[in-house]
């Protein structure tokens, strides 16, 4: 037995001297794509050994909670001098920047008689953006439609605009502001500028963050949908020629983006509707107008979601936004609640069923009677489920842009 004993220990105490040290492995992640919200992904972990014994190694990973909600095991067998690789999937339930830790892992020879422990410092963070291939699917469909299609064409409208469009002769009704006398000069005769109705113009996107857009529908909050639906405008917007600005809100204003068109606009706006986070406070909705009413001037659109509190008195965000009336033209877009309104369809089977029934036609009465008395002075208004936002606000903005109303 004792024989026995010291033949097993000297082939423990040789594998152990086979198996490589920590130094000789390499252990790193390797992302597929970016990551976007409630998107399945990927992530590739590659062990290169570059020791002259094979091992098989069992791998954790540290990852967060909100991109997995167990943490992965992974046998990975990383031949000498060569890479072993090992995939698992992940699924991302909330925006902006995530920290994954180390990765902890055990390796043994092919004799698996030792065995090592170690752990690579491979803590990164990584940004979770908003669902770009939904965004791209209303996009795409709404670029082909007959909407999309009129405000690509060259049509005038009837009216006096500020754009140049092109040089004539002077006429007995034109203003003298309105004669070119650099093309009088060339000519020998008065020439006039023509102008035609501005057709771009700038669309503000304001998100409110407060404590009412955190509520969360089919696992996603209120300002998830409102981040979707804001890319999805932004987007259409800029193919139509408009140019698009963003300010994000809660108690303090968290990110002012100013007005841009372009592959870049849309990079920043992708950067920072990603790092939008929900507040547990009430947002500051008079804040928000102060700093729009000092970085635009001119009419514009404002396309403001958010969400309606329920309280007695008019809520600072109708009172914040009808004062927007008086320079741009507002839509106010409230996410609604799919359930309120499903309430309304029941009939109420006890006294307790017939009070809350009772209770969900009150909210939805207030919330009628505050969107209409926004329509009266002015301002455009949806409310809407939050699955059917992003097509709601994109339709109104065509809508919008084919009446002219901007």
């Amino acid at each position: 037995m004792l024989a026995w004993d010291a033949a097993v220990l000297s082939a423990w105490l040789l594998d152990l001297r086979r198996i490589p040290k920590q130094e000789q492995l390499e252990i790193r992640r390797v992302w597929n794509a970016a990551l976007q919200l409630t998107g399945d992904a990927s992530l590739t972990l590659k062990l290169v050994n570059s020791s002259a014994c094979s091992i098989t190694a069992e791998v954790q990973d540290d990852v967060p909670v909100s991109m997995r909600g167990e943490i992965p095991n992974l046998t990975i067998a990383a031949p000498h001098g060569a890479t072993g690789i090992g995939t698992y999937n992940v699924c991302p339930r909330e925006r902006g920047d995530v920290t994954f830790g180390a990765v902890s892992f055990r390796y043994q020879s092919a004799w698996r008689l030792a065995e090592r422990w170690a752990s690579a410092a491979t803590k990164q963070t990584i940004r979770i953006y908003p669902n770009l291939e939904e965004s791209k699917r209303d996009t795409i469909y709404l670029i082909r439609s007959r909407q999309i299609a009129l405000e690509k064409r060259h049509k005038h409208l009837p009216g006096q605009g500020r754009e140049f469009e092109s040089l004539r002769e002077y006429r007995e009704t034109d203003e003298w502001r309105d004669i070119c006398w650099s093309a009088t000069a060339r000519r020998g005769k008065l020439i006039s500028r023509s102008y035609q109705i501005e057709r771009s113009q700038t669309v503000w996107l304001v998100l409110d963050a407060g404590r009412l857009l955190r509520a969360r529908i089919l696992g996603l909050s209120k300002l998830d949908y409102a981040v979707a639906a804001a890319l999805s405008l932004a987007q259409v917007a800029m193919y139509s020629g408009d140019k698009v600005a963003l300010l994000a809100y809660g108690r303090r204003v968290q990110f002012q983006l100013p007005a841009g068109r372009g592959p870049s606009q849309v990079r920043a706006l992708l950067e920072i509707l990603s790092q939008v986070r929900g507040e547990e406070l009430e947002a500051d909705h008079r804040r928000a107008v102060e700093a729009l009413a000092v970085v635009q001037k001119r009419r514009s659109l404002v396309v403001w979601l958010t969400d309606l509190s329920e309280t007695a008195t008019t809520p600072e965000v109708v009172e914040s936004a009808a004062h927007l009336t008086r320079r741009h033209l507002v839509l106010f877009t409230v996410i609604g609640q799919p359930d309120l309104r499903g309430m309304l369809r029941e009939r109420p089977k006890d006294s307790r069923q017939m009070f809350h029934i009772a209770a969900a036609q009150e909210i939805v009465q207030r919330r009628d009677f505050l969107l209409r008395t926004l329509r009266q002075q002015g301002a455009l208004t949806l409310e809407v489920d939050p699955a059917k936002l992003s097509s709601a606000v994109v339709n109104q903005y065509l809508l919008a842009k084919e009446r002219s109303l901007i």
